[in-house]
């Protein structure tokens, strides 16, 4: 099991106690402002959207095992990237995620006109941080937990976006965004490639 590093331990002891929050309010004025609304969704009378709600979904979920599998997976490869690109950047890069997995789910809500519903959770930051884990770490070996089969890193990463995608476009897992998680893969990959390309110029 790897050892967390400090950012890392950070951020999943701001999202526990962000659920704490939400268990002790329950359903209150937290869950009005600071999940993610879609813009239209106040002329059919939900809440109002917000630009803070960009940041503020990825820290909150909705239910225990939301949250652990969200946790597992920030555990279990946030802090190879922490070391990888140092607290800063590391930083820097899973919050630009969850706001690029926002923007990308809003624009799919609007395009596809699905219903004004919220959103929640670290979902986006994670698919980042799994698309830097499979760039960066190309070989080394992940295990699929159903069915238990060994993969490396790339192809893991590679089958689990072509799933995303099959499973944002047919709609098949409601209440699950897809697009957010997609949107989430494609702002690391676009970061990553601008931080490579700044290596290059300046090299």
């Amino acid at each position: 099991m790897p050892t967390i590093t400090p950012l890392n331990k950070a951020l999943i002891l701001v999202n526990l106690a962000v659920f704490g929050l939400q268990y002790l309010l329950g359903g209150g004025l937290l869950d009005v402002l600071f999940p993610l609304w879609p813009p239209q969704a106040a002329q059919y009378g939900y809440p109002s959207f917000h630009l803070w709600q960009l940041l503020t979904y990825g820290f909150m979920h909705g239910g225990f095992m939301h949250l652990f599998l969200n946790m597992f997976a920030l555990y279990m490869f946030g802090s190879d990237i922490e070391r990888l690109f140092g607290s800063r950047r590391y930083l820097a890069y899973y919050l630009l995620c969850v706001i690029g997995a926002a923007l990308m789910h809003l624009v799919v809500v609007a395009v596809a006109k699905l219903p004004p519903l919220p959103t929640v959770g670290a979902s986006g930051g994670v698919f980042g941080l799994l698309l830097a884990f499979g760039m960066a770490f190309p070989r080394r070996t992940l295990m699929l937990i159903f069915p238990p089969i060994p993969m490396p890193a790339w192809l893991f990463v590679t089958l689990y976006g072509i799933f995303e995608l099959v499973m944002g476009v047919t709609q098949t897992a409601s209440g699950v965004a897809h697009f957010a998680h997609l949107g989430g893969m494609a702002t690391g990959f676009v970061i990553i490639r601008y931080w490579q390309a700044q290596r290059r110029r300046r090299s």
